[in-house]
């Protein structure tokens, strides 16, 4: 926990006015930004409940009833991802606080920041086992920023100030706060707390990087023969998309992005590698085995991404940029650590080179740059055509020509990791729960997207499991005409457990099938007043997705695929990200064929037989 004091010097004058703790929170809210809330009412928290009333009929502020309170906490996540701002949302106490867990663990380890407000019993009864009472604070200490129960109404301004502080501010974050009902209903003399009027004690990020560690950093740019930009989702939380650019074509390095880096660079981009990880593109993972420095941006070396941790750009020099100093030698011990903010540092590591007129050796860069290309070309991302069946990239290739722009959501499972591959989307524009992997994501979190940017397309990309997680949410999308448009990829499993089940556990389908018991997704939609579709051919998927965009309101699609398609590449667990399934062995693969060359003494992956050092024959 941290402390806070209130200066002075910058605190708004106000007369204090008699107001009750409830009124306090959503004056607060409204102080600070927020427009939209999504939440369901209950007990705890009609104190608060009833005040929101007030604010909507004066339209400050605008309350979205989703059909479960994990809905409500996908949905302000969902907000937040799209916008950089955070996302709120309330539950009632007991079983309403915990329906937020999942969705607080969410953002929580994909840095997402959020604000989840729950009523409480009374104060007397706390401790009692009241009737819905449950520690909520306690619960969630492990998935959260910082949290609080606020014993005193007047302490509410305080406490909402420093709550969205410490949200949106270092690593982003949610903060729970747990509101008893007598505190809503208490009355006090009531000053607000402007945003920016809090500071707190025991909490300042670093934020612009060491200028020891930056002039560090150059010489091991300026030493390297095979540099590659690794970018997370800490370059997304920080809109470092454009510095990100400028300081890979400075210095003409390659880029590969995690799974939450997604957008922070452009994939259509000729230095782009794309993805890297178990099911990144196998150029990207070549690349990151074989590179010799390694600029880690706001990414935390995670197991998805490195395969056998010890194996992981073996032959490579760490930088690793990223505003958490816990992140920082956690995983991976770098020869450069630089904590601060991405954005910040990367204009600092760009102002220096301009200051120290640092060459780019176009050489070294155009043999590292001529072997990348010649990974693309030998291993590119495939789309199949099966005879009389749909494949799912189809599909996710299909919606990228059309909706290049949209605002993309998905589940998780193989039409995740598809979407990965073949979407091409800009900053923000990729949602998906990566950290927690949280099925049953994709729908809500398109519903607080869209209620986020009304002017944008809004996609959510599903599987016919994952989407049954939380299909009620299409109650919500049909109240508020929330135009959310939503594909199912349905194969009939669950897609990446029926894969595994395939390649590691000697094809025992162990509870891995769906098609028992499937809804009828278009008349699941209609009996909640969407719109539904079915496409089950290739003939009919161009006019359907034109049609399902086109569509002024919310619409589901269920496209019917392939049902035994494998998600390809990919890392099988314990190894290196080298050591792919499902693609060709060619001479260029720089799978376990170390040489030394005899020309230049170079050490060497057998590419093409020739050293890419000095171009000998090997």
């Amino acid at each position: 926990m941290v402390s806070i004091s209130i200066p002075q010097t910058n605190q708004t004058v106000s007369t204090p006015q008699r107001r009750t703790g409830a009124f306090a929170l959503i004056d607060s809210l409204r102080r600070h930004g927020v427009k939209h809330i999504f939440g369901y009412p209950g007990g705890a928290i009609l104190p608060i409940y009833d005040e929101l009333y007030r604010s909507e009929a004066k339209g400050e502020i605008k309350h979205i009833l989703v059909r479960h309170e994990q809905g409500a906490s996908h949905a302000a996540d969902g907000y937040a991802r799209a916008t950089g701002q955070v996302g709120v949302c309330f539950a009632t106490s007991g079983p309403g606080a915990t329906n937020l867990v999942t969705g607080l663990a969410t953002a929580h380890l994909d840095s997402i920041p959020m604000v989840a407000i729950t009523g409480q019993v009374a104060r007397a009864a706390i401790g009692t086992d009241a009737f819905q009472e449950t520690d909520i604070f306690g619960i969630t200490l492990p998935v959260v920023k910082n949290s609080y129960v606020v014993r005193e109404a007047k302490d509410m301004a305080r406490i909402v100030a420093e709550a969205f502080h410490i949200a949106s501010t270092g690593r982003p974050g949610p903060v729970l706060i747990d509101v008893p009902k007598d505190v809503g209903l208490e009355e006090f003399d009531y000053t607000p707390v402007e945003p920016g009027d809090v500071r707190l004690s025991g909490y300042k990020p670093t934020v612009k990087g060491n200028l020891r560690q930056v002039n560090a950093a150059l010489d091991l740019i300026e030493q390297s023969q095979k540099p590659l930009l690794y970018v997370g989702g800490g370059a997304i939380s920080a809109n470092a998309h454009q510095e990100i650019r400028a300081f890979a074509e400075k210095f003409q390095i390659p880029v590969t992005t995690t799974l939450m880096g997604l957008g922070s660079f452009d994939e259509h981009h000729p230095l782009s590698v794309s993805m890297l990880g178990m099911h990144g593109t196998a150029y990207a993972n070549f690349a990151v085995s074989e590179c010799d420095l390694l600029i880690a941006v706001g990414a935390r070396f995670d197991d998805r991404v490195t395969g056998k941790l010890d194996e992981f750009a073996s032959r490579a020099k760490v930088i690793h940029i990223d505003i958490d100093p816990a992140e920082v030698g956690k995983n991976r011990a770098p020869e450069v650590p630089i904590v601060g903010d991405v954005k910040q540092v990367l204009v600092k590591l760009l102002a220096r080179a301009e200051e120290l007129q640092l060459p780019v050796n176009s050489t070294k860069t155009k043999i590292w740059l001529n072997q990348i290309d010649r990974w693309k070309a030998d291993y590119p991302l495939l789309v199949p055509h099966p005879e009389n069946q749909l494949s799912p990239q189809e599909v996710i290739v299909e919606l990228a020509e059309q909706a290049p722009d949209a605002y993309c959501t998905t589940d998780v499972g193989q039409h995740q990791m598809w979407a990965a591959q073949f979407l091409k989307n800009g900053p923000r524009r990729w949602i998906s729960s990566a950290g927690l992997g949280t099925m049953g994501f994709g729908l809500p979190a398109a519903m607080g997207a869209k209620v986020a940017v009304p002017n944008e397309e809004v996609i959510c990309i599903s599987g016919d499991a994952s989407f049954q997680m939380n299909p009620q949410e299409l109650g919500t999308l049909a109240q508020y005409g929330i135009s959310v448009k939503t594909i199912i990829i349905n194969n009939g499993w669950q897609g990446m457990v029926r894969q595994w089940q395939q390649n590691f556990f000697g094809e025992r389908y162990s509870s891995s099938n769906m098609e028992v018991g499937m809804p009828d997704f278009e008349l699941l939609a209609q009996a909640y007043g969407v719109k539904g579709m079915i496409i089950r051919d290739r003939s009919e998927l161009k006019t359907k997705i034109a049609e399902m965009l086109a569509h002024q309101g919310p619409v589901l699609v269920d496209v019917h695929v392939t049902k035994d398609e494998n998600c390809y590449p990919m890392i099988a667990p314990g190894k290196s990200n080298a050591q792919m399934l499902g693609i060709p062995q060619k001479e260029s693969s720089p799978l376990e064929q170390n040489l030394q060359c005899s020309n230049c003494g170079a050490e060497n992956t057998v590419q093409n037989n020739f050293c890419p050092e000095c171009g000998s024959k090997l």
